[in-house]
């Protein structure tokens, strides 16, 4: 049976934070609050975590996995990012956008796109997940929680989510009212931004 976890929105508390991030260093993954729906994570080097959320995802090994970034000091270890793009960035972090790059070598092949070798990568606008990157000290590996024939409005429902992944995941946080609504992608491997889904951040650059 998994940890539950009740974390304040605004003011998360630290030993409960600390629960967390020893969760997911000690291999487990987690279901957490984002400022985009609730997401599932772990630890950015544990290859059968990843195998287990690709089982509840039910997702083979190309789905796309995104690195949540605590700020935008990490993106360059793990994306190649030019000026122009960086300013995008900087104008839309924190915030509800997963920002899709091509790889470094410090990516590990199975985490980037087989085919495309780009990686998503994702700042957050939500206190919660900050506090929980800050006290891993390092980027998580996360994709939005989206399970099979559930709808939206119970994908943001953390009762519902524990009935159905008490058993599969390792720890579940409730951490106040989620937006149900994915974040908005945008492709930035090329010289001209695209937005490849369209979710809760705005595109207000096209």
């Amino acid at each position: 049976m998994s940890a539950f976890f009740e974390i304040h929105p605004d003011n998360p508390q630290g030993r409960l934070v600390q629960q967390v991030a020893e969760i997911i260093r000690g291999g487990g993954i987690v279901v957490y609050p984002t400022d985009s729906s609730y997401a599932i994570g772990c630890h950015l080097d544990d290859k059968r975590a990843l195998e287990r959320i690709q089982r509840i995802r039910q997702v083979d090994k190309h789905h796309n996995f995104t690195l949540m970034c605590r700020d935008l000091s990490e993106l360059g270890n793990y994306a190649k990012v030019g000026n122009q793009a960086f300013r995008l960035l900087k104008s839309h972090t924190p915030g509800p956008y997963t920002f899709i790059f091509s790889a470094t070598s410090q990516v590990p092949r199975r985490l980037a796109h087989p085919k495309k070798k780009t990686i998503g990568l994702r700042v957050p606008d939500c206190n919660i997940t900050l506090a929980i990157l800050e006290a891993l000290g390092e980027p998580m590996l996360s994709t939005t929680l989206i399970l099979p024939n559930v709808e939206w409005p119970e994908l943001v429902d953390v009762n519902f989510l524990r009935d159905q992944l008490e058993n599969a995941v390792d720890a579940i946080i409730e951490g106040g009212q989620i937006p149900a609504e994915p974040t908005t992608v945008v492709d930035l491997t090329r010289d001209v931004p695209e937005v490849t889904r369209y979710g809760r951040g705005a595109a207000d650059w096209e």
